[in-house]
């Protein structure tokens, strides 16, 4: 009896943790939605660059363009999964999938796939770490994989509208 209900106990929470991942990448994505607008970075030199982010698609999908070479970067749910897809200036569109923090502050996205990405040693974007400081201020935190190194740039932003 005592061993029965152990195993309907862990049962149950195996089976509940499907429905957790899916409301905190719901969450996640409405958490990134509130990111529409305008925000300001600085550049190498010190100088101001705007960063956009729209919802697009009916509120489907959001966004976001950065200035340095018109890259595009696209957040979306699929089913319970958020997903994003880099349009990069490298020439590949590597996708990533979330994994929200328990407080929701931080979404790491790490690479699933991408096209024009021929092997794992061609130069991409392999993950993406966003961390919400508060309503007016976040931060980005890029990794970009190639041959033999990896390149991590941090971006501050302070929204701007």
């Amino acid at each position: 009896m005592k061993y029965r209900m152990i195993a309907t106990v862990i049962t149950s929470l195996l089976f509940s943790l499907p429905g957790w991942a899916a409301s905190d990448s719901a969450s996640g994505f409405a958490s990134l939605k509130s990111l529409a607008g305008q925000w300001e970075a600085k550049d190498k030199k010190g100088n101001p660059a705007i960063t956009t982010w729209k919802l697009v698609s009916g509120g489907s999908a959001l966004m976001e363009q950065m200035p340095h070479d018109s890259m595009v970067t696209m957040y979306h749910m699929d089913n319970n999964r958020l997903l994003m897809t880099h349009y990069c200036s490298a020439m590949n569109q590597p996708r990533m999938q979330a994994e929200v923090s328990p407080d929701g502050k931080t979404i790491v996205f790490s690479f699933v796939d991408g096209t024009n990405i021929a092997k794992p040693t061609v130069g991409h974007m392999q993950k993406m770490i966003l961390t919400m400081q508060d309503q007016n201020h976040f931060s980005e935190k890029w990794t970009f994989a190639g041959e033999d190194h990896e390149n991590t740039k941090t971006i501050q932003y302070t929204r701007k509208q």
